[in-house]
């Protein structure tokens, strides 16, 4: 059965409700999905095996953003990311962006994302050295603010710097990353902004690390959440955070050594880090996936390894030679201002009467009309019921068949204007 769970609200007069969610974030270099060569090929990284793996993975973190690096070039593999991995297991909200490959690439970056939460506004290529660099312009869908010609953004930009460890690579890497910030400068304002991918680098005095994070970034600073700078590269000191790769022996298309590199990052800029734009890091969620710090120079998969469940672990192994990471981001919406609360209505609660109902329960001061209105914790109306009250207690069914898991808002008026809000979580 469903349950739902009251959280207590604070009930004032003509009150503003805030509210808050959380996004998840996750990045993933998906190892040449759907693009074979000599060395990843139709035995060793097989699209409809790298498909299910993918499921599993996804299946366990429930990203609202999910960015990849190394998917082919093709709109064909795009397509089947979103229909055959995304929108299965009961999902169907995924889509998207559109693709671009202005530097030739056989492999490209790619953004999908949750549509019950947001939408894309832009796509651009910010730089074409090497690899395309993609900035993808989201937008929340708070009815409230989009309403008064208002939003909150979030910025994804996506980076594949170019591999190796010769000096001419970290050159061509802190070129690619000095084309990125030039552009911010350049062309946008400051913002909520997270930049994630494969960096390729060994070490946080590359330059490309110092780049985006030293201070000639000017307005476009961007912070490593782990704030663990130094000579990552096969250094044990730094075996809770590594990334790639996850195999020792290798399988001819994964990289084989067992992990030792720290490759794969999401960087944010300061209104993320400290919340200036309604939109916070939250402290201590950023991870590798599958990462317990205890298999430097192993493979992930080498037992014991508790860090997630056994079939995702299996799947980590297997899927790529990199770990995804994640983060957590905080949002803070702000629900519609004309929702006045106040204590005419007593003792209100809900509670399941089955998996598709729940009733209210209240005590009304007089026999009125009332009508009920249900939110999205993003402040979206999604349900409006009309129903008679009566002097004393009431108990009011309402049908929550259309309503997936999540925190809502039910909100209880009157046609006096009185009204009151509980928040609840269906699970």
């Amino acid at each position: 059965m469903k349950h739902f769970y009251l959280l207590l609200l604070f009930v004032v007069t003509v009150f503003r409700l805030s509210a808050q969610d959380t996004l998840t974030v996750m990045h993933y270099n998906l190892l040449n999905y759907g693009n074979y060569t000599e060395y990843c090929t139709n035995s060793n990284n097989n699209h409809f095996n790298k498909e299910g793996y993918l499921r599993t993975i996804l299946d366990y973190i429930s990203p609202q953003i999910l960015t990849v690096n190394e998917i082919s070039n093709l709109n064909f593999y795009h397509e089947r990311l979103l229909n055959e991995v995304l929108n299965t297991d009961g999902r169907s909200t995924y889509k998207r962006a559109p693709a671009t490959n202005t530097a030739g690439s056989d492999i490209i970056n790619m953004l999908y994302y949750d549509t019950t939460i947001l939408s894309l506004k832009s796509t651009t290529v910010i730089q074409s050295l090497v690899r395309d660099v993609d900035l993808y312009r989201l937008y929340f869908k708070n009815a409230a603010k989009l309403a008064n010609g208002d939003t909150i953004y979030i910025n994804c930009i996506i980076a594949h710097l170019k591999a190796g460890d010769s000096n001419q690579d970290e050159v061509k890497r802190g070129e690619m990353a000095s084309n990125v910030i030039n552009w911010l400068k350049d062309h946008a304002q400051p913002g909520n902004y997270l930049l994630m991918g494969d960096f390729n680098l060994y070490t946080s005095n590359e330059p490309a690390y110092q780049t985006f994070t030293g201070v000639s970034a000017d307005d476009f600073i961007f912070y490593d959440p782990l704030n663990m700078p130094g000579s990552w590269n096969n250094n044990p000191l730094f075996a809770s955070i590594h990334t790639q790769s996850v195999s020792n022996s290798g399988s001819g298309c994964q990289a084989g050594g067992g992990l030792d590199d720290r490759f794969d990052f999401i960087l944010a800029s300061d209104y993320i880090m400290e919340g200036s734009d309604d939109v916070i890091y939250k402290s201590g969620s950023y991870k590798a996936i599958g990462q317990d710090g205890l298999h430097f120079n192993q493979s992930v998969t080498n037992l014991p390894n508790n860090s997630v469940p056994s079939d995702v672990l299996d799947a980590l192994g297997k899927m790529s030679d990199h770990l995804p990471v994640k983060l957590t981001l905080e949002v803070n919406a702000e629900l519609p201002e004309s929702i006045p609360e106040n204590d005419h209505f007593n003792n209100f609660s809900v509670y399941p009467l089955s998996g598709t109902e729940a009733v209210l329960q209240f005590d009304a001061v007089q026999r009125s009309s009332i009508e009920i209105r249900i939110y999205s914790i993003m402040g979206q109306l999604l349900d409006i019921k009309h129903q008679e009250s009566y002097t004393g207690k009431n108990k009011l069914k309402i049908d929550l068949k259309g309503l997936q898991k999540g925190f809502y808002l039910i909100v209880l008026s009157d046609n006096a204007g009185n009204s009151i809000t509980v928040k609840f979580i269906k699970s």
